[in-house]
């Protein structure tokens, strides 16, 4: 990871307390007296806000697509048209071509795990007609899990169209089923390689643009799935997006999860899909801002403004200025990001002038 920076607390040399393990800087002495000026004044003032506060961390990250997974052929043969990287193949298109044959992709859930020719029946039936009918080849087909005459006629019509031999049967490896169209990652096997079963011929994924980040082993409260981010994409543009979950890092062996030596991989899905990274180039990094905690619209104040009050009862107070006079108003601190703390009390309100330490 080459950057993650942390929304930090701006510090001045200045009365300090702890808290809940945060830091805060007192505008006063420590003793529930207003620091003072010459004039019985604070040396500086500030105004109480209203506003949103929140807690990020930002890291770098890359433009990728979901759902990444190998085809590897079914049979053995030479390649005779490789697979072309970046490419989008849909219902119908040929992945790459084996023998001097295509590997066609349809669409469907259920894997190739077989040849189909009449007689068979079976889901893989059912998926093969509904693309042979979405593909236009559907005239006098019923749409069933049966493998009938009607099946191998219209498999006849879809062969004589890609030039190949009217078999009338689908032969084992001569189609790939995946949920919808695929983005080409790269190309694992290339022109004139001789492939065994199983081998790895090429990697696709979804056309769904998501965006992978590192975060340490530490963070992992900011990948639950469904938290809120901002992305920066190479080009400049920010675009919110959501955590989708983990992810194996490529070339990790092992199960799913996300983890790693080095931290845990997270993928970023981004609002508005595949429009949102249209033009952007993949290559170039984007950064990821991870909100763990936001407050909105409460009111703060400068960390340097509380004051740590001493004595029996303790506590936190604001040096509030009214005019040429000053009193000290306790308050109840809360979230603290960006050098700002949030503080609440009776008759605190924005616009109100509050001490803090001498810049």
């Amino acid at each position: 990871m080459k950057r993650s920076t942390t929304a930090l607390l701006a510090l001045g040399t200045v009365t300090a307390a702890v808290v809940g393990g945060v830091l805060f800087l007192g505008a006063g002495d420590g003793t529930g007296s207003p620091g003072r000026g010459g004039d019985g004044l604070p040396p500086a003032t500030a105004t109480v806000v209203r506003t949103d506060l929140v807690l990020s961390k930002t890291v770098d990250g890359r433009i990728d697509f979901a759902q990444r997974r190998a085809v590897k052929a079914a049979v053995e043969g030479t390649v005779t048209v490789a697979a072309a990287e970046g490419k989008t193949v849909r219902r119908g298109e040929a992945l790459y071509e084996l023998n001097d044959k295509p590997v066609t992709l349809l669409y469907g859930p259920v894997p190739a795990f077989r040849g189909m020719k009449k007689g068979h029946r079976g889901s893989d039936v059912l998926q093969l007609e509904r693309n042979l009918r979405d593909l236009g080849y559907g005239a006098g087909l019923y749409v069933d899990t049966e493998y009938g005459e009607d099946t191998e006629a219209a498999v006849k019509r879809w062969q004589k169209h890609l030039n190949r031999e009217t078999t009338g049967r689908v032969g084992r490896g001569d189609v790939v089923f995946q949920p919808g169209e695929v983005k080409v990652v790269s190309a694992d096997a290339a022109l004139a390689d001789q492939v065994g079963p199983d081998a790895p011929v090429l990697t696709i994924a979804s056309t769904r643009p998501v965006v992978r980040a590192l975060l340490e082993q530490t963070d992992g409260a900011l990948t639950a799935r469904g938290t809120k981010v901002e992305v920066t994409l190479p080009s400049g543009k920010t675009v919110p997006g959501k955590v989708a979950g983990t992810v194996r890092p490529e070339g990790e062996d092992g199960a799913e999860g996300g983890g790693g030596q080095e931290g845990i991989t997270v993928e970023v899905v981004l609002d508005g899909g595949s429009r949102a990274a249209s033009g952007e180039d993949a290559e170039a990094a984007a950064s990821v801002t991870f909100v763990s905690e936001a407050r909105k619209g409460v009111l703060a104040v400068p960390v340097e403004a509380v004051v740590a009050l001493r004595g029996e009862n303790g506590g936190y107070g604001l040096q509030v200025v009214k005019g040429g006079t000053s009193e000290m108003v306790r308050v109840e601190t809360g979230m603290t990001a960006g050098g700002r703390i949030e503080v609440s009390g009776a008759g605190l309100r924005a616009g109100m002038k509050v001490g803090v330490a001498k810049p």
